[in-house]
């Protein structure tokens, strides 16, 4: 499969849980309307990008990477590659390239769409269809800073940095919320192990 197949196999995959949502998926099926699109830098102007938003364990606190050129704090992530074998793929080898964390995505997927549009600081990139998936790891205080990032923290979710990207905490909340649902059904379900 493609990268910009499975593009298109998340975005028809995605379940909208509000009209920000809705029109997200929309958005994004109208840039990727068929297993083709702009996946790469090289592609255009406005391309995809895969993100991590990572958690501990007890879904309070978030790791975050203060971005050099966006000047703000935001989730591990980036552009994709050409050795990418899919977006879940992307997303965790930025997350392992900008804080050292090496991890896996909660199963089945769990993931947000979000396009976003980049000041002039970024270059010729004028906005990102970005692809957030959720990454719940141990607390750990070994991380790595990489050349694009000045600094990695561990932020309580009720306490987040004022200084992170537009819309930043609504999309945060979304993917926590996913995550939550997630948990809560689990418990319900008869075949948990936290019931057995």
């Amino acid at each position: 499969m493609t990268l910009a197949a499975d593009v298109r196999r998340l975005v028809v995959s995605f379940a909208p849980r509000s009209e920000h949502d809705e029109a997200a998926a929309a958005d994004f099926a109208a840039h990727f309307p068929d297993d083709h699109g702009p996946v790469f830098r090289d592609d255009g102007p406005s391309h995809a990008t895969a993100s991590a938003f990572v958690f501990d364990a007890t879904l309070t606190h978030t790791l975050l990477v203060f971005h050099g050129k966006g000047r703000f704090w935001v989730q591990p992530g980036g552009h994709l590659e050409d050795a990418d074998t899919s977006i879940a793929n992307a997303a965790l080898r930025e997350l392992r390239e900008e804080t050292g964390i090496t991890a896996s995505v909660t199963e089945p997927l769990l993931y947000d769409l979000d396009h976003h549009s980049l000041s002039s600081a970024f270059g010729r990139c004028a906005s990102h269809l970005d692809i957030g998936v959720a990454v719940v790891v141990p607390f750990s205080d070994a991380l790595t800073v990489s050349d694009e990032s000045e600094d990695v923290r561990w932020w309580p979710l009720d306490a987040l940095p004022g200084d992170v990207p537009e819309q930043f905490d609504r999309r945060i909340r979304a993917v926590l919320e996913r995550l939550g649902s997630r948990r809560a059904n689990a418990a319900l379900s008869p075949e948990s192990p936290e019931l057995h």
